[in-house]
């Protein structure tokens, strides 16, 4: 960064990320994988099974820390922080979607988008107006007082995007978001995160498999030989 610059556009910095699994055996999964993002855009991440996209999501979520490398968020190294520093960052800085929903049965639709706020110390009745938004922005606020059990895939999924928004993150993370959708609820899915990416300025990282869906997003990169490659047109299979 030049004297004088302002701060860079990548807020949101992963550089040089290698991860090894060494359980049985030596298995490197990420070889120096580097990956900037904007506020706004929307990255879609695809290639084949086992070449560790899911594991990348996990680091760029601080949910597991790489073998080697550094991410950044707003110049500041994630992973030196602290245990409860880095619980921390992932309520308020990174929402996840993940392909099971992992909502809480015993817990309404409402309760479950709640969660991650009461968890942080927040009050109900300061996230209950947020909550309610959010669901009606996804298009359950309907359903709000109904249990997990009592909504169809693609309500579940749609609950699990407005409690992954409920911390107003910076970052949304969703692996496979639609893969357990049949292919109608799973556009409508995608296009909720993609307006809500917009509207809301999210850097979003999809993992996806649906190369229709990769089309549809800012960037498109292909995870190989454990690194991230651009796709030059993204209209255009890989």
């Amino acid at each position: 960064m030049q004297n004088g610059a302002e701060e860079p556009a990548f807020f949101f910095e992963a550089r040089d990320i290698y991860k090894e699994y060494s359980d049985h055996g030596s298995l490197q999964v990420l070889a120096g994988v580097n990956l900037r993002l904007v506020a706004g855009e929307m990255v879609a991440v695809v290639g084949a099974s086992g070449t560790g996209k899911t594991t990348l999501l996990h680091i760029l979520g601080a949910l597991d820390q790489p073998s080697q490398g550094q991410v950044f968020y707003r110049g500041e190294n994630v992973f030196s922080k602290t245990a409860d520093q880095l619980a921390l960052f992932r309520n308020q800085v990174i929402g996840f979607v993940f392909q099971s929903h992992h909502l809480l049965p015993e817990f309404n639709a409402l309760e479950n988008v709640l969660l991650p706020g009461l968890i942080a110390g927040q009050k109900r009745t300061g996230l209950i107006g947020y909550a309610e938004y959010l669901l009606e922005r996804v298009g359950v606020l309907n359903r709000s007082t109904h249990k997990v059990g009592e909504l169809s895939g693609g309500e579940q999924q749609r609950v699990a995007l407005a409690r992954a928004l409920i911390m107003k993150p910076a970052v949304l993370l969703a692996d496979e978001p639609t893969g357990n959708l049949d292919p109608k609820t799973g556009i409508k899915v995608f296009e909720l995160i993609r307006e809500l990416s917009e509207t809301l300025s999210l850097a979003t990282v999809m993992v996806t498999h649906n190369l229709e869906l990769s089309r549809r997003m800012s960037r498109c990169l292909t995870l190989r030989d454990g690194g991230l490659h651009e796709t030059p047109d993204n209209s255009k299979d890989s």
